[in-house]
């Protein structure tokens, strides 16, 4: 079972960018696809970013498409979320997650997950 660490959330006013970064340790990296959620107050938790295992292919939700950029460096053990543009909405807890099953929005899909990092936005 591959475990997960998140970092760089942080407190940024509405217009500027924070870089999260996931790494993981255990089982073989590149044997999972990954994804990014997040969740706000008072609010379920819902689909950011996904992106697969070698990274052909990402897919963003619509709420932070053009704004949001999923990446990964296999070599590092890593996988990022680029967060330009920011706003007051993206204030969250966001997760990182691994699925072995390949890319996917569906959270129930996910087989690991880490403690979240807080990106707090304000206006």
């Amino acid at each position: 079972q591959v475990q997960l660490a998140e970092s760089g959330g942080g407190l940024v006013q509405a217009g500027g960018s924070l870089r999260l970064s996931c790494a993981a340790s255990g089982r073989t990296f590149s044997t999972y696809a990954m994804g990014w959620f997040r969740q706000a107050p008072g609010k379920d938790r819902e689909f950011v970013a996904t992106i697969s295992k070698f990274g052909r292919t990402t897919y963003v939700a619509d709420t932070v498409k053009g704004r949001f950029t999923i990446s990964r460096d296999n070599s590092k053990n890593t996988v990022y979320l680029q967060m330009n543009s920011l706003k007051p909405e993206d204030t969250a807890v966001y997760y990182c997650a691994a699925n072995q099953a390949g890319t996917s929005t569906d959270e129930r899909l996910y087989d690991a997950w880490g403690q979240g990092t807080l990106v707090t936005v304000s206006s």
